[in-house]
C-alpha cells in the first residue's frame, strides 16, 4: 500500500509530465515531509522552470530544489 509521500511524488511526477509536455524525461520526484527534489533533464530552461513552477502551485509551504539539468 503506498504511503502518503509515495503517492505525492507520484502526483506531482504526473502533473509535471503533464504540464511540460513530457519535455522533462527521466523525472525522479523526492519527498520528504518538509521537502520536494526534483531530479531529470528538460530539453529547455523553459521546461525545467515550468515543472518547478507547477509543483510549486500544490505544495507551496514546501521548499523546493529543482536538480532538473537541461539538454546541451
Amino acid at each position: 500500500m503506498p504511503t502518503q509521500v509515495t503517492t505525492l511524488a507520484m502526483q506531482l511526477r504526473n502533473i509535471v509530465l503533464q504540464r511540460t509536455n513530457r519535455s522533462v524525461w527521466n523525472l525522479n520526484v523526492e519527498v520528504s515531509p518538509e521537502r520536494v527534489v526534483l531530479r531529470g533533464d528538460a530539453d529547455t530552461y523553459y521546461a525545467k522552470q515550468l515543472a518547478q513552477e507547477s509543483v510549486r502551485k500544490l505544495v507551496p509551504t514546501m521548499t523546493l530544489q529543482n536538480a532538473i539539468e537541461v539538454a546541451a
